[in-house]
């Protein structure tokens, strides 16, 4: 009792001691661009719940509570500041605090200034939208993915996919193989085909301090396959301030995570520590076995010597496993939404447990799953070499290891069917596959004998320098010049990972062996223990791709004209080094293949009145071809596709206008891009034998599709706006449309995936209007942000897709023409976060439901059907920040 008795009197004391101001903090609130007054800009005094608003003319006068400390003085849509005071001697008037609007991240980029390319960057405008860390951590948290936090923005689409990760994201209807991913200035798209596997990546949301989305030609200066745009995302250095946090979350289908993080500030010699750790892991995300487990590490260290040189060495990575759902026809999202044919309970059988009913010891496992490892080092240095010259540069490495699991010779066994004859079939009976495994003379299985589960590994090894001198020549005229080198290599073959009770597998080398040993489907184990050679089966090959690139830009910066030119030349060798020796035209070294590949760039920009600006931009590439299209087939030719694949073309012209008046700012974008001689390399299967076994896939043909010499033409406009209606009530919001079509003929060649058969040629297959199918080219939203009372709001999220053309999934691999739209959908999101700060500590809790409708509908198409978006979810979180 006496304690408690003390502690009540401490806080009591305190509580008091804080009422008694110390003195008068004043000052005005500007905004940084239109020099006019921001009224209803909150100001409070930092570690306490004491603070103000400006007035109509963006005055304020707060009665501090000590005698030194800081204010923030913050207003949304715009970048918050502290500034210090001193009433020691007398009330302080702080002068004019002027705000910059949110999209600028000067105070975020700490190192790799000139490297990290972002808008701000550029006086010249283009199209963009920023995100911030508190937004980033509140809303793509947990069990929704990173690119969820971009879908609220114009032009752009995110796709569920219901697995952990699996998520795709469009831009102007091209996919991520055609839209940039930028990693603190570190290209991260897959050097063989340009994609992005945002689940290699689920540490990000806690990481990164802002995410920016370029839409269109952007303001990146690399040589890179930005047709969409470019997502820079801005990872956090070491950071200067101390601090840490504890936080745990949950969300539906028992997904958990927690997390520690912790900054040692920089000490008086200049260094800096940071490390965030987390763990997770779920029974599902929505669909069924889709389960998911991973951790989630991060370590830093800054340096600053003196103020000429800052340095940052970080590491990260995220390992994860996760089971996989495969796109599913409307008949069957109708019966069960939550439906997927690949997983079910693998381990021994108790008979007698379940009250006699039987039931399985281990947990739930998948025959398609994804696991993978990808650490990440790298190190940046900003020198200031005067005070016009900077030179920044970033060194990175990263090395990916795993792949993904699928079935292998027979079909597995199934439980029986949960709606008898309809469209469902029943789960994957591991035990009783295992028991037919058994049964098989000699247990070697092999061809259609007997089931195994297979990886298809995919282990890599990348490493990059990008390094940007800067100079301003006068006061309004910039340049800057750079280099980009990057060296790459992967390794891609096939192992074995459950044998279910055979002792060996043949008949799938080259040679006739027999493989033997397994390999663990974990991504930490994968980092080191993979097959050897004579354990590999399907293929075994490697590509090595080295790129050397220049760059260089020059801006001109007025009081209200800027203008800017950008070029950029890069060289890009390819070479294949097949390993299956007895396979024809697939062992040794293929020819070594150079492709030059180059961009040019440049815009206009004209400012009246610090209100209205105008801009243009312009700008044409010409992109050397992925690797996974030079080759006849990348996993089993050395052969060159012939005639030899051009470079891509692409002319892409947009025309923007800005409107910024204190509460209220729209931006407003025209966009034209003409995407010429590309070459699509997509899958599908066809059944051999429609006739006699019309519902029996065991014989069908898995086929590549190549279509070449392909036009695209992707015209649209869009609209973005953010209004502060009152102190605590703010709107965001968007609205963009397209026409993305094809123009022209292509060249269509239909080949078996494992004769290599050419079944069908067509030259001249004219596709003039036919529609792109990735994404709905019509998209809409509205935010709104409500703050209720201290440290109490709520804000929620409305968008609306329609225009989202289908193909016959029948026609796949044949004529491809447009069968209707999917029908039109929104989805809507809530969240809701309380702040409760204490002294120099806060407790935040934040609470979402995504999708809160529950609008189960199409979404996407891929080769071999429709994607659906993922029903209700919902995750909630405490996080004790110290």
């Amino acid at each position: 009792m006496k304690k408690i008795t003390f502690l009540f009197i401490v806080i009591l004391l305190a509580t008091v001691s804080g009422t008694f101001a110390q003195g008068t903090v004043t000052g005005t609130v500007y905004d940084a661009e239109s020099n006019a007054p921001l009224p209803g800009a909150n100001i409070l005094e930092v570690r306490t719940n004491n603070g103000t608003s400006s007035d109509f003319d963006g005055k304020f006068s707060l009665k501090v509570t000590n005698q030194k400390g800081m204010v923030n003085v913050s207003y949304v849509g715009f970048g918050s500041k502290n500034i210090p005071y001193d009433v020691t001697n007398g009330d302080v008037d702080l002068g004019i605090i002027t705000l910059a609007l949110d999209n600028s991240l000067e105070e975020i980029v700490i190192v790799g200034t000139g490297v990290v390319d972002l808008a701000e960057d550029r006086s010249t405008p283009i199209a963009v939208s920023t995100i911030k860390a508190d937004e980033i951590q509140a809303k793509a948290a947990g069990n929704v993915e990173l690119p969820e936090i971009l879908k609220s923005t114009p032009s752009v689409f995110v796709s569920n996919q219901t697995g952990f990760g699996d998520g795709a994201l469009f831009v102007r209807g091209f996919d991520d193989t055609n839209t940039a991913i930028l990693l603190n200035g570190q290209p991260i798209n897959s050097q063989e085909d340009g994609r992005v596997f945002w689940s290699n990546w689920a540490g990000l949301s806690d990481v990164a301090t802002a995410v920016q989305i370029q839409r269109g030609l952007g303001s990146s200066k690399l040589a890179i396959s930005s047709v969409g745009g470019t997502v820079n995302i801005v990872m956090k250095a070491a950071d200067r301030s101390k601090g840490g946090y504890a936080r745990f979350l949950g969300g539906n289908d028992s997904y958990a995570k927690g997390t520690l993080a912790y900054d040692t500030g920089m000490n008086e010699k200049g260094w800096a520590f940071s490390v965030l750790v987390d763990y997770w892991r779920a029974h599902r995300k929505w669909a069924e076995g889709t389960y998911g487990q991973g951790q989630n590490y991060y370590f830093a260290v800054g340096y600053k010597p003196n103020d000429d040189h800052a340095f940052n060495f970080l590491v990260t990575g995220a390992p994860q496993s996760h089971g996989q759902r495969w796109s599913q026809s409307q008949e069957i999202i109708d019966a069960n939404p939550r439906y997927n044919q690949h997983w079910g309970y693998s381990g021994d059988l108790d008979l007698n447990a379940n009250g006699g009913n039987g039931q399985f010891t281990s947990d739930i496992d998948s025959e398609r799953a994804n696991y993978y490892h990808k650490p990440v080092a790298n190190l940046n240095w900003d020198w200031t070499l005067s005070e016009k010259s900077q030179l920044s540069s970033v060194l990175y490495a990263s090395w990916g290891r795993g792949g993904s699991v699928g079935p292998r010779g027979a079909r597995a066994q199934r439980t029986e069917d949960p709606d008898g004859d309809g469209p469902l079939s029943g789960q994957i009976d591991f035990y009783n596959t295992e028991q037919e495994n058994l049964a098989i003379a000699g247990g070697i299985g092999g061809g259609r004998t007997g089931y195994v589960r297979r990886n298809s590994v995919n282990n890599h090894q990348w490493y990059g320098l990008i390094s940007n001198f800067n100079t301003d020549l006068t006061e309004t005229l910039s340049w800057n010049v750079g280099v980009d080198f990057r060296l790459y290599r992967g390794d891609h073959f096939r192992q074995i990972t459950d044998f279910h009770g055979l002792q060996g597998w043949s008949d799938d080398r080259p040679d006739g062996g027999i493989v033997t040993e397994s390999y663990d489907s974990n991504p930490w184990a994968a980092l080191f223990s993979f097959a050897d050679e004579d354990q590999r089966i399907d293929y075994d090959y490697s590509e090595n791709i080295n790129y050397q690139g220049v760059f260089s830009q020059i801006e001109y910066a007025g009081d209200k004209f800027s203008a800017f030119f950008q070029g950029a030349v890069s060289n890009q060798s390819f070479q294949r080094d097949g390993r299956f020796e007895s396979t024809e035209g697939a062992s040794g070294k293929s020819d070594k293949l150079n492709k030059i590949g180059y961009n040019l760039k440049g815009g206009l920009g004209y400012t009246i009145e610090n209100m209205h600006t105008l801009y243009m931009n312009a700008g044409f590439y010409s992109r050397q071809p992925f690797l996974d299209n030079i080759f006849n087939n990348i996993r089993t030719s050395n052969e060159l596709i012939q005639p030899e694949v051009d470079n891509e073309d692409i002319t892409g012209v947009e025309f923007g206008y800005r409107f910024r008046a204190g509460r209220f700012n729209i931006d407003f974008n025209a966009y034209y891009t003409n995407w010429d001689n590309r070459t699509i390399v997509s899958f599908g299967r066809l059944d051999r034998n429609p006739v006699p076994t019309p519902d029996d896939d065991s014989d069908d043909a898995f086929i590549n599709i190549y279509d070449r010499g392909i036009n695209q033409i992707h015209a649209g406009a869009e609209a973005e706006f953010r209004y502060k209606a009152t102190d605590w009530l703010n709107f965001k919001g968007y609205i963009s449309g397209g026409s993305w079509r094809f123009n022209g003929t292509t060249n269509k060649q239909i080949i078996d995936d494992d004769t290599q058969e050419v079944i069908s040629s067509e030259d001249d297959l004219d596709l003039s209007g036919v529609k792109v199918i990735t994404a709905p080219q019509f998209t809409t939203g509205l935010g709104v942000n409500a703050k209720i009372y201290k440290g109490l709001s709520v804000d929620g999220n409305i968008n609306y897709y329609a225009q989202q053309y289908v193909d016959d999934p029948e026609s796949r691999g044949l004529q491809t023409r447009n069968i209707g739209t999917i029908k039109a959908y929104s989805l809507t999101d809530l969240g809701l976060t309380y702040d409760f700060k204490f002294d120099t500590q806060s407790l935040v809790f934040r609470a979402n439901v995504y999708n809160v409708f529950d609008e189960v509908r199409k979404q996407a198409t891929d080769d071999f059907g429709f994607f659906f978006t993922n029903g209700t979810t919902f995750n909630a979180s405490v996080r004790y920040n110290f």
